[in-house]
């Protein structure tokens, strides 16, 4: 079993906190289409961030099956614990929304997603395939609809390169087919962007983000060829892409673009930025011997990391009911007073279903890999 890495742990506090802020800033009117308006959209890279650590931690047990430092993993024992991570507390945030929308709706909430159809959607992730299923509420959940695509493919994927490998440690082959596998997401954007026949949904379908989830996997591959990663190049350079993002270059302030070339300039800059910040963390094991790894390892940030998953379930309906109480319709408010009321409410409410939660997530068979939520 991997040890845990506390930074990155840690790192998943700055995902949850900049995907809270960029809906603070969408609900309070703030997605506009100037650099201002962009920036505060981009936000969004908290999901890539998410989804590149995904892509690093569940891949490198294979990775490290490969190097000879540990034996084959055992896909159902994979599956188990993703299961048992993931749903328990995704479906009690679920029947909670559903069940706080009986007695009390906000003023401002869409009326999709709704009735015993959209309430089985959502308990099963599948309110993305198709328009009117997404609830109020819940709409962040999109992202954990492709994630758990990506947990499902994997084993497939892994299955695939450790068969070219020939089960040795062929980490040229690895990258080439790592790299290969990056192209599905460009190759979906030009597809939806000139289809009239996909859903409009399919925007936000698994292989639109699946380049992120492999940046990840070429982490856990690349984390074991090199031994020094600066972090200061390395969080400086991030920055770049990051601001270059809130150009007209990457489309307009929303996660998936009008346009095949700006999502797709877009999807690469996320990565640039994605494993610009996470790289570090991998090498060594993130061991806490420079200043990136010190903060990002540190107690309150792990602390926080800890209950990310959480947070980034109920966030969202608690920043609509924020909304509501303090008597701001959609598209008017303080970003920052939003983000800040839905951070201090949310933390609590995601800790306490964290302990709800805790006795299957920390059942008997222990966790493989440092976990995503």
């Amino acid at each position: 079993m991997a040890a845990r890495i506390p930074s990155l742990t840690g790192i998943r506090t700055i995902a949850a906190l900049a995907v809270c802020l960029t809906h603070a800033a969408f609900w309070t009117g703030h997605y506009t289409d100037d650099f201002a308006g962009r920036l505060l959209s981009r936000f969004e890279i908290g999901v890539a961030l998410f989804f590149v650590l995904s892509g690093y931690l569940l891949f490198s047990p294979w990775v490290d099956a490969l190097a000879g430092r540990r034996g084959q993993p055992s896909v159902g024992r994979y599956f188990w614990h993703r299961a048992r991570r993931i749903l328990p507390a995704y479906w009690l945030t679920v029947l909670a929304v559903y069940a706080l929308f009986l007695v009390y709706t906000p003023p401002d909430a869409a009326p999709t997603g709704t009735g015993w159809s959209g309430f089985a959607r959502n308990m099963t992730l599948t309110q993305v395939y198709g328009l009117g299923h997404l609830h109020s509420g819940l709409t962040q959940m999109w992202s954990l609809a492709a994630e758990v695509v990506f947990y499902l493919v994997l084993p497939v994927i892994a299955g695939g390169l450790t068969l070219i490998c020939r089960h040795r440690w062929r980490p040229d082959l690895l990258i080439v087919g790592l790299v290969a596998l990056m192209s599905v997401s460009p190759i979906w954007s030009v597809v939806v962007a000139g289809s009239t026949d996909l859903s409009p949904t399919a925007r936000l379908w698994a292989p639109a983000f699946f380049g992120w989830f492999v940046a990840g996997m070429l982490l856990a591959v690349v984390g074991r060829l090199v031994s020094r990663w600066d972090p200061t190049i390395s969080v400086a350079v991030a920055v770049g892409p990051f601001l270059l993002s809130g150009t007209a270059i990457a489309g307009e302030p929303t996660i998936t673009p009008t346009t095949a070339s700006a999502t797709i300039v877009k999807h690469l800059l996320y990565v640039v930025v994605a494993v610009g910040v996470i790289g570090p963390l991998t090498i060594r094991g993130g061991d806490g011997r420079d200043w990136w790894a010190r903060l990002c390892g540190s107690r309150p940030m792990v602390w926080f990391g800890e209950i990310s998953y959480e947070f980034f379930l109920v966030h969202l309906v608690v920043l609509e009911v924020v909304m509501d109480l303090i008597g701001w319709r959609v598209f008017s408010g303080s970003t920052a007073v939003a983000f800040l009321l839905t951070s201090a409410i949310s933390v609590p409410v995601a800790w306490l279903l964290r302990r709800i939660t805790r006795p299957i997530t920390h059942a008997r068979t222990p966790e493989p890999l440092v976990e995503r939520g």
